[in-house]
């Protein structure tokens, strides 16, 4: 056992060398891992109902709509995307659209950044970790120079999204890497979801989807 392991805990960013990480990373299981600025987070990859019916829903929102507008998309579901040395993350969901749609070989692993380009769309639900999921984590898809990132928050039905570009981000309505997709039709989903019958809901997307306009 490596001397950070006295330290660690679940859900907290605690101080590791790039090293110290990648060895946490052997001896951990079942667990997602983050890296950035000179510290890591560990969170337990089992999740509640509530988070998962969420993740699947909104990921598969995303899929009805590239393939209603016809536009090309691969989603990942818990993929790790390295800058070796520098960051590491595990995205509940990420997305290459569009010309990027292919780029990634079908028998990678970790994605490695010095290689490939990041993601175009990256998502995290959060249940007890919205308040990272909109600060540390929304810097670190930053420094990844993803385009765009959202938060889907499990206990309110709602999303939060951001556009970056330049190293920094911004809040915005519309999807701009999957447009003219508005994030209050996902959210009026999620919402229904709670309230309806929730094998209905996707009949429902499929309408409100064709019928959007640019």
């Amino acid at each position: 056992m490596n001397n950070l392991q006295t330290k660690l805990s679940t859900d907290v960013w605690v101080t590791a060398t790039w090293d110290e990480y990648i060895q946490t990373l052997r001896e951990q299981e079942e667990t997602k891992c983050y890296y950035h600025n000179g510290q890591l987070r560990i969170e337990m990859a089992p999740q509640g109902y509530d988070h998962s019916y969420d993740n699947f829903s909104i990921g598969y929102a995303v899929a009805l709509f590239s393939g209603i507008k016809g536009i090309p998309l691969v989603g990942l579901t818990n993929c790790s995307f390295r800058k070796i040395g520098e960051r590491e993350a595990q995205p509940d969901l990420a997305f290459y659209i569009g010309e990027n749609a292919e780029t990634i070989p079908p028998d990678t692993t970790i994605v490695d950044l010095d290689v490939y380009p990041p993601p175009d769309l990256v998502i995290e639900i959060a249940k007890t970790s919205f308040a990272d999921d909109i600060g540390s984590k929304r810097m670190l898809y930053e420094k990844l120079n993803c385009s765009e990132y959202w938060v889907v928050n499990v206990v309110y039905a709602q999303l939060i999204a951001f556009a970056i570009a330049s190293g920094g981000s911004r809040a915005i309505a519309k999807s701009q890497v999957l447009p003219p997709l508005p994030f209050s039709l996902l959210e009026e989903a999620l919402r229904r979801c709670r309230t309806t019958g929730r094998s209905q809901i996707y009949a429902w997307l499929i309408s409100q989807i064709q019928n959007l306009r640019e």
